[in-house]
C-alpha cells in the first residue's frame, strides 16, 4: 500500500516531495517559527542531503520555503543549528539586519563544523568562506547544537562512534575552543546522534534550574530501533554534570526502561528544541519516524513527517526530576464530550475526523482495563490504546500498511507514576500515526499507524471491571473551534 495525497496528514509537517529526516536550525526569529530539516530535493531516499525550510506563525500551519542550503560535489549538508547572532558577533551582519547563522556538519568523506548565514530570515544562504571552523579530522563528529551561554556561544555534538558528546566554545562562531565531553554513558546500542542542552526550572522553582541532556541513538532505543533518551544534571560553562551516574547498558537489555526517554515509542527520534525562545517556552520537535524502516515508509510523493511540537517541563516523578511534554496543536473544535460509566465487558463508540485530538480521563479497578480501538473502513486495520494500572500501551500490529517492513508492527508499553486508578491520557490521531501522552505528558508513545481508507471510529471499551469516564472529548484537529 502507498499512500497519497489525499492521506497526507493534517497535524504534522511533511514536505510537498521527497525524503525528510531530522529537525535541523530550529530557530524562532521575527514572530516565525523556523524548521530546517535534512531533505533530498532530487528525490524520496536518503541521499543528497541538504537542508530543507519551513516557517509558521503558531506551530501548526505551515508554509514550505525554497531549498535552503543545497548540497553540492563538494559536501552534503548535515544536521546542525542555527541561532539569531543579534550581537553581530560572527561579524556577518550588515549593520542593519540581524544575522541568522546555521552551524552545520559538512559530509565529505570526513565531518566537519561549518557555517552558513542569512540576512534575510532564513530564506537565502551564504557559506562562510572560511570553512570548515571545526575538524577533528572524524569521520563521524557531527550534529552541532550551538546556543549562547554567558558572554559566549557553547556548541555540544557528538562523536557518534564513540558515544560521547562533545563541548567547545567562542566568541564570534568562527573560532572553537574545546571545553569538556560527557560519554560513554546509559544506552550504547547505537551510534549517538543530535544532542541538545538546555535549562529547565525543577516543578516550577525559579531558583532550582535543572539541565537536560538530550541524546539521540540510531540504534538501540528503548522501543527498538530508534530512540531519544535524556540526562538531567548541571552545567557550569565548561562541563555537563549528570544528577546520576548511569551504568553502560546495551541494546535490548531490560535496564533501557529504567533509563530516561522522551518517548516510548517507535517513531520519535533526532528532536532537538528552539533556540529564540524563552527557556520557559522551551519546544521540542521530532523526525516521525525510525531508522529500522524509514527508507521502506510507504508514503509518496513525500517521505517523512514531523511530530508535533511539544512543550517541554521538567517535573519531580519517581523521585528524579522528568520531562513533561504537552502537545500544540490547534484548539479544534469539539465533536462529542461525554461522561459515562462503562460495565465490564462493555463499550461506547463514535465517529472519529481524520485529525483527532482524544482527551481521555477515567478511573479503573486495580484489575481493569481500558481499551481504545481506532479503525478505519477496514476493521482489521486498527490500532489500541490500552490502559491499565500503571501502564500504557500502544498496539499497532494491525496497522503496518501491508507488512511493509517486517520490523513495523510492534507494541510499546510504558510504565505510568502516580495513582494506578487513575486514567490521564491525550490521543493525537493523524492520517499515518498516533501520539499518545499519558499521565499529563510524563509519558508518551509515538509510532506510525497506517488505517486506510474509509470513516475512522473509536470504540472505548472496560475490561475486566467498569470503567468511569470522567471526561471523554473529542476535536476535530482540521475544523476551527
Amino acid at each position: 500500500m502507498s499512500t497519497s495525497e489525499s492521506a497526507r496528514p493534517v497535524a504534522h509537517y511533511t514536505p510537498a516531495r521527497n525524503w525528510m529526516n531530522d529537525p535541523n536550525g530550529l530557530v524562532f526569529h521575527n514572530g516565525r517559527y523556523h524548521l530546517f530539516y535534512q531533505h533530498n530535493p532530487l528525490g524520496s531516499d536518503h541521499r543528497n542531503m541538504s537542508w530543507g525550510h519551513a516557517s509558521s506563525p503558531d506551530l501548526v500551519s505551515w508554509d514550505e520555503h525554497p531549498v535552503a542550503i543545497m548540497f553540492d560535489e563538494h559536501e552534503q549538508i548535515y544536521s546542525g543549528s542555527i541561532v539569531a547572532d543579534t550581537d553581530n558577533t560572527s561579524g556577518f551582519g550588515d549593520g542593519v539586519r540581524t544575522p541568522l547563522v546555521a552551524v552545520y556538519t559538512s559530509e565529505h568523506g570526513i565531518q566537519t563544523q561549518c557555517l552558513a548565514y542569512s540576512l534575510d530570515d532564513g530564506l537565502t544562504w551564504t557559506k562562510h568562506a572560511g570553512n570548515p571552523v571545526l575538524d577533528r579530522g572524524s569521520a563521524h563528529f557531527r550534529d552541532p547544537k550551538v546556543f549562547r551561554h554567558g558572554a559566549g556561544w557553547v556548541m555540544v555534538a557528538v562523536e557518534a562512534q564513540e558515544r560521547r558528546v562533545l563541548l567547545h566554545r567562542s566568541d564570534d562562531l568562527k573560532n572553537w575552543t574545546y571545553l569538556s565531553s560527557y560519554g560513554s554513558a546509559g544506552p550504547v546500542g547505537g551510534v549517538w546522534e543530535c544532542p541538545d542542552l538546555f535549562p529547565l526550572v525543577l516543578d516550577g522553582a525559579p531558583d532550582d534550574i535543572r539541565w537536560v541532556l538530550l541524546i539521540s541513538l540510531a540504534t538501540g532505543g528503548v522501543a527498538g530501533g530508534s530512540g531519544t533518551h535524556y540526562v538531567t544534571g548541571a552545567f557550569d560553562g565548561v562541563r555537563f554534570t549528570p544528577d546520576r551516574d548511569l551504568p553502560e547498558v546495551p541494546a535490548d537489555d531490560p535496564r533501557l526502561a529504567d533509563l530516561d526517554w522522551v518517548d516510548g515509542g517507535r517513531d520519535c527520534y533526532a528532536g532537538v528544541t528552539f533556540n529564540g525562545l524563552d527557556d520557559s517556552d522551551r519546544t521540542f520537535i521530532a523526525w516521525m519516524s525510525n531508522w529500522d524502516y524509514a527508507r521502506s515508509v510507504p508514503t509518496e510523493p513525500w517521505r517523512g513527517a514531523m511530530t508535533v511540537a511539544r512543550r517541554l517541563e521538567l517535573v519531580t516523578a519517581d523521585g528524579r526530576p522528568q520531562l513533561r511534554s504537552t502537545p500544540v496543536l490547534s484548539a479544534g473544535a469539539i465533536v462529542e464530550s461525554r461522561t459515562e460509566t462503562i460495565a465490564a465487558g462493555k463499550a461506547v463508540a463514535s465517529d472519529l475526523p481524520v485529525a483527532a485530538r482524544i482527551d481521555l480521563r477515567a478511573r479503573l479497578d486495580a484489575d481493569g482495563e481500558l481499551i481504545v480501538w481506532i479503525a478505519a473502513g477496514d476493521p482489521n486495520e486498527h490500532v489500541t490504546v490500552t490502559c491499565s494500572a500503571g501502564a500504557v500501551s500502544v498496539d499497532r500490529t494491525a496497522a503496518t500498511a501491508g507488512d511493509f517492513h517486517p520490523a513495523f508492527a510492534s507494541v510499546e508499553t510504558v510504565r505510568t507514576p502516580g495513582d494506578g486508578a487513575r486514567v490521564d491520557v491525550s490521543i493525537v490521531l493523524d492520517e499515518g500515526s498516533i501520539e499518545v501522552f499519558a499521565a499529563g505528558g510524563l509519558r508518551s508513545i509515538t509510532d506510525l499507524a497506517f488505517l486506510g481508507a474509509g470513516q475512522r471510529r473509536m470504540t472505548v471499551e472496560a475490561v475486566g471491571s467498569r470503567v468511569v469516564v470522567d471526561e471523554l472529548v473529542v476535536r476535530d484537529l482540521a475544523a476551527p473551534s
